[in-house]
Formats: structure tokens, C-alpha cells, sequence
């Protein structure tokens, strides 16, 4: 049988740069893979640092598993100081980036459409890594895909209900173009505000100007950690202010979003309850 699982130290050892991709990879491999991942929850992957434990994870991979698309900037040089003869497995392979101002905009997992092309190029990886586990990476990854299908009817079903006009929100994130296109909400960015500090009295008043002008029913602004300001805004502009979407990375086993899968449904429940009449 080929799906018998593998004793631990017959297991493949992966590495994934974060925390999306290594669920990606559990439910392709099971059993039979010991994942490790170097950027875990509630970690930003953009401006991760590799500790010096990191490269000897990967020096004892046999498979790295990257988004690509810029994404990873730091690991590049953790893998020729690793001396590693890992493969590596650039996931977003096939997929058509999207611009993100001069640059390729990473955050293609956040279509689900996307994430099938994930999967299977992991699975793909992983047969040609372990021959005899191919059934078992296929029977996985078949299981997993039907998931996501069922997840991305899901979203569309849940937007659909959305009236066209109210299908837009204000966001500090950058991360969510992918989704926005597959989905059809659109992200506005605040205008003339920092994503790195906390706004002044001038920015909060453009920004109710923005929200007013631009007829705007849901405000997501992460930076704005003072709830007062949060309830101005909405006072002055009949916005609902929103919670937290989750872009970069997964949360903890008891988070809002320990699975991609739990991640999706969470923002889209986030952006819906906002959006909603």
C-alpha cells in the first residue's frame, strides 16, 4: 500500500517559508511529510529574520516550499549559507501576478482560485520527491482541491448577495488585490495616510471626506489603533468599521484563522458583516 504512513524518521522533511504555504503542504502530504515552517503564525513574512537555527532546517529539507513573486527577499542567501541541496518549489508557478506599484504583487493565495494552483504544484513537488507516496499525495490533494472549490462557490455566493454599489471598502492593507478581482470588492486606500503611524486629526478628516465623496460602507484601517477615532469616523460618515482580515499570515491553533480554509471564511464574514444593508 502505498499510503501507509511513514514512520518520523522516514518521513520527507519540508520546509515552507510561512505559514499559508505549510498548511498548503499538511493537507497535500498527511503522513507521510514532516513540515516545518520558518515564518510561523501571527508573523509578517515581509520582514522576517532568519535565525541562525534556520539554516540548519533547511540544510536538512528535502523539499523548500517558497511563494515566490518577491515575496521571500531574506531566502535566498539563508539557502546558500544552509549549503542545502534542497528542491526548491517556487508554489506560485503558473500564476499571472498582478502589479503591486512597480513591483509583482506576492499575495496571490488570496484568490482561492490561486491557492488550487498552490496545491497542486506542491503536489506535483512532492510526488517527484517520493514516488511512492504519489497515490497518497494525489488522494489528498483531490480531497483538499474539493474543498477549495466548495470554498470559492462559497465566497462567490456570499458576495453575490452584496448590492453591486456597496461593494467597496476602505483598507490600509495592500494585500488583498488578488481577492478583490476574483471577487469584486474593491480596496480603497486612504488617501495621503501612512500606513505606519497613527493618523493625524487632518488624515482623519480626509478620510471621512474620501468615505462621504466616495459613498463608502465599510472602513478597515489596522493602523488606527484608537478606538475614539474609529468611532468619529463612523459617527460622521454611517460607515461600519470593521474587524481584522487576515492577509500575510495564519493565526494560532485557537485564532480566528488557524487554516487558510478558516482564514478565507473568516475575512469574507469580516467584509460581508460590514458591508452589509
Amino acid at each position: 500500500m502505498t499510503d501507509i504512513p511513514l514512520r518520523a524518521q522516514e518521513k520527507i522533511q519540508i520546509v515552507a517559508s510561512f505559514s499559508i504555504l505549510g498548511d498548503f503542504a499538511k493537507n497535500v502530504g498527511g503522513d507521510r511529510i514532516n513540515i516545518t515552517t520558518l515564518v510561523g503564525p501571527n508573523s509578517d513574512v515581509h520582514v522576517y529574520t532568519p535565525a541562525p537555527a534556520d539554516a540548519k532546517k533547511i540544510a536538512d529539507a528535502k523539499l523548500v516550499i517558497i511563494n515566490g513573486l518577491g515575496l521571500e527577499g531574506w531566502l535566498p542567501r539563508l539557502v546558500q549559507s544552509s549549503g542545502s541541496k534542497a528542491v526548491i518549489v517556487t508554489a506560485t508557478t503558473g500564476i499571472a501576478p498582478r502589479k503591486l506599484g512597480s513591483d509583482a504583487d506576492p499575495h496571490a493565495w488570496q484568490s482561492v482560485v490561486n491557492a488550487k494552483v498552490y496545491v497542486a504544484n506542491i503536489r506535483d513537488a512532492l510526488i517527484a520527491a517520493d514516488q511512492t507516496g504519489a497515490a497518497a499525495y494525489r488522494a489528498n490533494a483531490d480531497a483538499y482541491l474539493m474543498k477549495l472549490d466548495a470554498l470559492d462557490r462559497e465566497v462567490r455566493d456570499v458576495v453575490g448577495q452584496i448590492p453591486q454599489a456597496r461593494r467597496k471598502v476602505i483598507s490600509t492593507h495592500d494585500a488583498f488585490g488578488y481577492f478583490a478581482v476574483a471577487y469584486g470588492i474593491t480596496f480603497i486606500a486612504p488617501q495621503g495616510v501612512s500606513t505606519e503611524s497613527e493618523p493625524s486629526a487632518r488624515d482623519i478628516a480626509a478620510i471621512i471626506t474620501q468615505i462621504r465623496t466616495g459613498k463608502i460602507p465599510a472602513v478597515f484601517l489596522e493602523n488606527i489603533s484608537d478606538p475614539r477615532l474609529m468611532r468619529r469616523i463612523s459617527a460622521e460618515t454611517g460607515a461600519r468599521i470593521g474587524g481584522t482580515l487576515y492577509s500575510d499570515s495564519l493565526t494560532s491553533e485557537n485564532g480566528d484563522a488557524p487554516t487558510y480554509i478558516d482564514m478565507v471564511r473568516h475575512n469574507i464574514k469580516a467584509l460581508t458583516s460590514a458591508l452589509s444593508n
